[in-house]
């Protein structure tokens, strides 16, 4: 197995703007007067906003007009939020990772459907740990069609088979499948478990801990077709 690079999500795999997209959508929809909480919040991880506002509102009529401004003001509730976040908002183990992964010679990608990507990679100071960026405005099919995986691929000049995704979102992980990358889910086994390799989070994790898990996998997917 030759891996040449990794893409990771964003939102709950580097950082955790998965918490301030929820706070986002609960202003909303305490507005709209939906009813909405953290487990109606699950659908809703890595998928594009329009996707999300249409999970939300579960069937409620709406105008495109409507549908538009929602969506802006879920952004704009957003956009406030990230402005306080800080490098202290790396979630364990991502930038130890990132640092081995530079070290390693290994390329780095970060694929993200938020289209507020670049933004919140400054808040954090990671670019110098990022060789492409693929977001919500690089490709018109959202997770989880693979397209912004194989989108963020390209730019760093690798095939899918040479890459791992790493992903906590169910959706992302159809995606990165979908696209033929070998990947690794974070969190629970009923929300990732599609993923060739599943940790708990990034936290202690290093490249030779994902690798030797994903070679151990690639053995029993051989076995299994034998």
């Amino acid at each position: 197995m030759k891996i040449k690079a990794i893409i990771f999500d964003l939102d709950g795999v580097l950082t955790d703007t998965a918490e301030y997209h929820y706070r986002g959508w609960k202003r909303l929809a305490d507005e709209l007067g939906i009813p909405f909480d953290r487990k109606r919040n699950e659908p809703l991880r890595g998928v594009s906003r329009r996707r999300s506002l249409e999970l939300l509102l579960n069937g409620r009529p709406a105008t495109e007009e409507q549908m538009q401004e929602w969506m802006a003001r879920k952004n704009r509730y957003y956009v406030e939020s990230i402005q306080q976040m800080t490098p202290a908002d790396i979630l364990p183990g991502a930038l130890e990772l990132l640092k081995e992964l530079r070290q390693a010679g290994i390329k780095i990608g970060v694929g993200s459907a938020s289209k507020n990507t670049r933004t919140v990679l400054d808040r954090l100071h990671l670019w110098g740990y990022v060789d492409a960026v693929s977001d919500g405005y690089s490709v018109r099919r959202q997770k989880p069609a693979p397209d912004l995986f194989l989108h963020c691929a390209r730019q760093l000049g690798v095939d899918p088979g040479e890459a791992i995704v790493v992903e906590d979102a169910a959706s992302g992980v159809e995606a990165a499948l979908a696209g033929g990358f070998w990947t690794v889910g974070l969190g629970p086994k009923e929300r990732v478990g599609a993923a060739h390799v599943v940790f708990p989070s990034l936290e202690g994790v290093h490249l030779q801990d994902i690798l030797a898990a994903l070679s151990r996998a690639a053995e029993e997917t051989e076995e299994t077709q034998e």
